[in-house]
Formats: structure tokens, sequence, C-alpha cells
């Protein structure tokens, strides 16, 4: 691979193509580094995460959650996603097996979703390879789906199908009575829908959580406003994302608001900085956004992919969890980050003891 060198850092490795894409070399992430459930599990509130803080000005800070308002500033405005997470994991049989369906984005132009099908595996699944166009899969519930076709550009063993449904009733409330929370392997018992839903989800639709808002309480969120720090929502429903393959992001459904975007802007023009809760809000935004920074109101289905080749415009930090080996995000943060601040923050956070995934722990970057 041809680029510029890559840098180690204590078992973590990241290098940069000169092709226009990024390429993250695998790193360990030991079991214990998966959060296998939320702190309250462990009798905590669920802000009770560690931080840390990355930005050219102060370094590496290891901090606390709660003490976020500490690295924010007056005027600053918190981009949140008001995303609710669906219980999108649905049983099923076909062709004699059972299934597990994660049901994931509606398709653009049709009444089509996107589905993943796995085999149920101890706590969690693993992939359903064999599916063929005009399998009928049969729901517990008395629910139909078929699969009409794999995902565009995907090969001989897709995981990604669009399907139709044909429910006793509409998709929303079929999933509320019988689907459960999306679950990996590293969550090792199953915890009620509440716990995947962070503080400012209000409109149904991720089948995953935005979960970089997950750590955020009502306390906290007093405390920032007092202090003078804002909160706006925007919307992108999240679709299904495997463990096992990391592949570029689909079109998912997104809004932002006339609203939204005037205060984003104004924040701007006054001077403040506009900071993303969520790789899911710097994608709507970026989708919005001009050349110059500026936010337009706009709906509908986003394809926008970030990597360090195209400029983040639209957001000047960003609060994340932290992601695993070559995942595409990590695209998106060396973007906003910078490779060698982003690197340093990731060889840290192994050394550190950090939790990843949704239940983990938080990334606070201001480049």
């Amino acid at each position: 691979m041809t680029g510029t060198p890559s840098m180690p850092f204590d078992g973590v490795e990241f290098s940069h193509s000169d092709a226009g894409q990024v390429r993250f070399l695998p790193f360990d992430l030991p079991a214990s580094a998966e959060a296998a459930g939320p702190p309250e599990a462990l009798g905590r509130a669920r802000d009770d995460v560690r931080l840390a803080v990355a930005s050219t000005k102060r370094g590496l800070v290891h901090t606390a959650f709660t003490r976020l308002p500490e690295f924010l500033e007056v005027g600053d405005l918190l981009v949140v996603n008001d995303s609710a997470t669906l219980p999108a994991a649905l049983g099923g049989r076909v062709n004699g097996l059972d299934v597990r369906v994660h049901v994931s984005v509606p398709v653009r132009k049709s009444q089509r979703r996107l589905v993943e099908l796995r085999i149920p595996a101890g706590p969690a699944s693993r992939e359903y390879r064999d599916g063929k166009a005009g399998d009928l899969i049969h729901l517990h519930g008395g629910g139909l789906m078929r699969l009409i076709a794999p995902r565009s550009g995907e090969g001989l063993h897709p995981r990604l199908w669009e399907a139709s449904f044909d429910l006793p009733q509409p998709l929303h409330r079929y999933l509320g009575h019988w689907g459960q929370p999306i679950r990996y392997s590293y969550v090792t018992q199953p915890w009620d829908l509440r716990y995947y839903q962070t503080i400012f989800a209000k409109k149904p639709g991720s089948s995953e959580m935005p979960s970089a808002a997950r750590p955020f309480s009502k306390p906290l969120v007093r405390r920032l406003a007092a202090m003078g720090v804002g909160v706006c929502p925007i919307t992108l429903h999240t679709g299904v994302a495997s463990l096992e393959r990391h592949e570029l992001p689909y079109p998912e459904p997104y809004s932002v608001t006339a609203s939204a975007a005037g205060i984003i802007n104004s924040t701007r023009a006054a001077g403040g900085r506009v900071i993303a809760v969520g790789t899911t809000v710097v994608r709507a935004l970026e989708t919005v956004c001009d050349a110059g920074g500026s936010i337009r109101a706009g709906h509908g289905f986003t394809e926008l992919v970030i990597t360090p080749d195209r400029p983040v415009r639209s957001v000047q930090g960003l609060i994340t969890g932290w992601h695993e080996p070559k995942a595409t995000h990590l695209m998106m943060l060396e973007a906003i980050a910078g490779l060698d601040l982003l690197t340093a923050s990731y060889a840290d956070a192994l050394g550190q003891g950090y939790q990843w995934h949704e239940f983990g722990d938080s990334h606070l970057i201001l480049p």
C-alpha cells in the first residue's frame, strides 16, 4: 500500500493512503474492553462513564463524562440526534431453520426495507448466508417477510436484502409487540428497550441506538444550559451495523429542520462552536452544508461518505464512542481530528482500559 508511513502507538497502527481511502490496520480489541451492559447494570448512573478529551490545544485528557461542561464554552452548541431506537430484531423461520431478522431502514422510493438475516448462536447470533430471492420467512406473531433482491452491489452471499412485509399491523406497532433490541455477542444478557434509548429520543426509526448521546443525563443537560451551552436536535435514522463486516454506510433517512439550520448558523455567526454528538449528526449536517459551512434545511436519504479527502465544514468538534477495528466511522473521525490526534487517542484509550461499543465510554474531539 502506498502513502504516508503508518504510525504505530502501543499496538495501534493506522495508515493513510493516497488513493482517496483511509485504511485502518487491525488493532487488538480485548474482550475486557467490550462493554457487556449499561452502567446502570452496575448500579451507576448513565452518565457515570469515562471521557477522553482530545484537542490540539490541551492534548489528551482523561476525565469523567460528568465533567464535560469543563471542556465546553459559553455559546457552544451541541447538535444531537433525536431518533429513537426500534426493537428491530424479530424471530422467525426459513427453510426449516430458526432465524433472527434485523430490520433496517426503508429502501428509498419503495415500500421495502433492508433486512439482515442471522441465526441464533448462544447469547447473540451469526450471519445467515444462504438466503435466496423469493425466500419466505415466517415471523413470530403471524407476519410474513419475503426476500426480494440483495442490496445493490452485494455479491453471492449478501448480508443485506431488500424485503417486503405482510404483517397483521403496521411495522412499528408489530415491532413494538414482537421485536427486541438488536444485540451482539459482547452484550451478555438482554436489556429492555429503554436502555437503548438516549434522553433525546423522540422520533422512532433507528435500527440501532445512536449511542454517542447515551451518556447524557437530564441533570447534565441542565448544567450545560445553565452555563450557556445550547442543545439542538436533528434526525438521522440508523440502519443495522454488523461487527463482522466494515462496509461503507448505505443510504439512511435524515431531516434537518429550518429551525435547526437557523440555530446552527446563528451559533457559527456569533463565534460559537458547533459540536456534533455522534457520527450520525455529522453525516446529516454535511449533507445539507455548503462550502462555507452554512446549513440549510433538508430531508431525504443521505448517501454521503466522509473521509479525510473531503473536509468537514459543518462542525468544530465531535462527541462519539469508541469504534471497533476497521470501522468505517474512523475515516470520519480522521477527517475531523487528523491522523496524529486520532491515533494517539485510540492508543491511550486502549492503554487506559476504556470500554467500547454502545454502552461504553466516550470521546470528545476538539481539533
